[in-house]
């Protein structure tokens, strides 16, 4: 008797949105954003926001040793941030500009 083999089943993409808009839009909470990274590998809604917030945390990490300009320059890291947020919860794939492409060389 032959086995039948299984195919692996893959998440629909609109299922994993609805079920990880919450984690997404917490990842942009700085260190929340390695947590998530590290936790729900197998959802690439939280992945995509996770890796963005990640780099947004490391930006806010750099720009708080450096005096002034670091510190205006993290203002705008928290109105990223808060787009992250807004974008993330709204289910939406929102690629922030210059983030989203050091976003996508992580690999965890």
């Amino acid at each position: 008797m032959d086995a039948v083999p299984q195919t692996p089943v893959t998440p629909n993409p609109a299922d994993d949105v609805q079920k990880n808009k919450a984690l997404a839009a917490i990842s942009y909470i700085y260190i929340a954003s390695l947590i998530i990274l590290l936790v729900k590998k197998d959802s690439p809604f939280a992945q995509f926001h996770a890796k963005q917030g990640f780099v947004l945390f490391i930006a806010a990490l750099i720009c708080g040793f450096v005096p002034i300009l670091g510190w205006l320059l993290s203002i705008v890291i928290l109105v990223m941030a808060i787009i992250g947020i807004v974008s993330a919860a709204q289910g939406k794939w929102y690629k922030m500009p210059l983030v989203s492409q050091l976003a996508e060389k992580i690999n965890f």
